[in-house]
């Protein structure tokens, strides 16, 4: 029973479900703050295009030796290569007709988006005699990351929000919105920056623990999550709900979580912990209102 507890969680994990299951949650927490009904089509291509994209970007970097790699997810994932090409044409398929069902800004936007993201993995550039993506550009790769999860989970539900069930978002509240969730999101690259730490050094990149150390890196996490709830303040109607709480919560214990987070730890404290206070956050909102 326990093997099989543990092949589930780590085929949830290493496939990349989860991490698609957090950008579901990331568009509901958005859905939750305009005050609006979830649109199930954004929600589908949410999941869609981030288990293929993150799928797609671990294909085209396939180690000569997978097997021997010093990270479990990479030795799980081209075990099971036939399977996890399967599933990543197949969630990139099913983009196409789900971009069909979204307002026309939408659609603008996930074209610019797509070229973002494979433009991150594909070797389209030279860089030192030798072709790379943009995430080898200096201090490119944790803002690219963030800027696209900040823009496909906030930006993509508003939009639709507005076209489909005719909420009215202020432009003022959408850029604050977008500026706390890109905080909180940037802070949660950071520590997988630290734990490939000495990777992007033989391999050239620029990141900010390569540029100015672990203990720096840490540091400007908790700053960045300072100035996430620091922006929430900013949102009048937080300080007299329960949303304020539940966000602060969450941001309060992502920081300590974030501050544990030493290069040492197992892939499961980054891709389960880490990146499911995601998912946390909306559960947090769910749970406070009840409350």
């Amino acid at each position: 029973m326990k093997k099989f507890v543990q092949a589930a969680f780590d085929a949830l994990l290493f496939s990349n479900v989860f991490m698609a299951l957090c950008a579901v949650a990331q568009g509901l927490v958005t859905f939750h703050i305009v005050g609006a009904k979830p649109v199930y089509p954004v929600l589908a291509l949410l999941f869609a295009s981030t288990l293929g994209l993150y799928n797609f970007c671990i294909l085209i970097i396939r180690p000569k030796q997978p097997q021997n790699s010093p990270y479990k997810r990479v030795r799980w994932f081209f075990k099971h290569h036939h399977l996890m090409v399967t599933i990543t044409i197949a969630a990139l398929l099913s983009l196409i007709p789900l971009f069909f069902l979204l307002a026309t800004s939408s659609k603008i936007l996930l074209i610019g988006l797509a070229a973002l993201s494979f433009g991150y993995g594909l070797p389209l550039f030279a860089n030192k005699g030798r072709k790379s993506g943009l995430r080898n550009v200096p201090g490119l790769k944790a803002i690219l990351i963030t800027l696209v999860w900040t823009l496909s989970c906030v930006l993509l539900p508003i939009f639709e929000a507005q076209d489909t069930t005719h909420a009215y978002i202020p432009a003022g509240s959408t850029w604050i919105i977008l500026a706390k969730r890109f905080l909180f999101i940037a802070a949660l690259t950071v520590p997988f920056d630290i734990r490939d730490l000495f990777q992007d050094r033989i391999a050239g990149l620029k990141t900010i623990p390569v540029a100015f150390g672990e203990k720096k890196a840490y540091l400007f996490c908790q700053f960045l999550l300072a100035g996430h709830i620091l922006l929430l303040l900013l949102l009048r109607n937080y300080r007299i709900t329960s949303d304020f709480y539940a966000l602060t919560a969450v941001a309060i214990l992502t920081g300590w979580l974030i501050f544990k987070s030493t290069w040492k730890r197992n892939e499961y404290y980054y891709f389960f912990y880490l990146d499911g206070v995601l998912i946390l956050q909306y559960v947090a909102l769910v749970l406070f209102k009840l409350a």
